[in-house]
């Protein structure tokens, strides 16, 4: 999965693949996480968002189901 660089204190990189719905995201610290069964309005929201952190941690941590790779 490709994923966009993105202006984050915290995020590195943000990916999502549509077909399968998964967000995939790349924390500073080197870490992928990817996130299960996510719409895609939510990939438009934290790609859109003035936190990138913040909306993670509002609207997708604690929601779906996830995997570290």
């Amino acid at each position: 999965m490709e994923r966009e660089q993105v202006q984050s204190s915290n995020i590195a990189a943000i990916g999502y693949d549509t077909e399968s719905q998964t967000l995939e995201v790349e924390f500073l610290n080197g870490g992928v996480y990817q996130y299960f069964d996510v719409p895609e309005y939510h990939h438009t929201g934290i790609m859109d968002a003035d936190s990138k952190g913040q909306y993670l941690a509002q609207n997708i941590k604690g929601v779906y189901r996830y995997s570290k790779l």
